[in-house]
């Protein structure tokens, strides 16, 4: 069972972050460029997200499974997952949807009015910098759960 958990969360991990992770990386540079790639990148972002509660729950499961939910590199696992998810949930979503309303890009238009163009320049770069954080704490995570320091089978 505990191989089957495994499995599935790491399932999961690929195939709901990964595509969360590359299109809030591809956002900010389309939003300005691409109108409507950025609003099917939004789209992308907010539908992997409610798909990506899938990764911490089988995560705990297979965590429980193998008696390490006490381990200090699961419980920084969890934390850094949960800083994640507060970014990608208070801060990259809401500011995709704050970029494509100040470059009047609404997915319904998918036109650039070229108003608050200083605006979007900042708000872009600022959630770039969000985005890489993000993708940072899950890198930060994948070797945690690689490297498991202190196990058996660790570096």
């Amino acid at each position: 069972m505990t191989k089957l958990l495994l499995s599935i969360h790491v399932l999961a991990a690929i195939l709901a972050i990964g595509p969360v992770a590359v299109a809030a990386s591809l956002f900010p540079r389309y939003a300005r460029e691409s109108p409507g790639t950025a609003a099917f990148l939004y789209r992308v972002c907010r539908g992997y997200t409610v798909v990506g509660v899938a990764v911490p729950a089988f995560g705990a499961a297979t965590g429980a499974r193998m008696g390490v939910l006490g381990d200090a590199w699961l419980v920084t696992s969890i934390a850094l997952t949960t800083v994640a998810a507060i970014l990608l949930v208070g801060a990259i979503l809401p500011g995709q949807q704050r970029l494509l309303a100040a470059t009047g890009t609404g997915a319904d238009t998918g036109m650039d009015t070229g108003a608050n163009t200083g605006v979007t320049r900042a708000t872009a770069a600022r959630l770039s910098m969000v985005t890489g954080v993000f993708n940072l704490l899950w890198a930060t995570v994948t070797v945690l759960m690689i490297v498991r320091p202190g196990s058996t089978t660790g570096a």
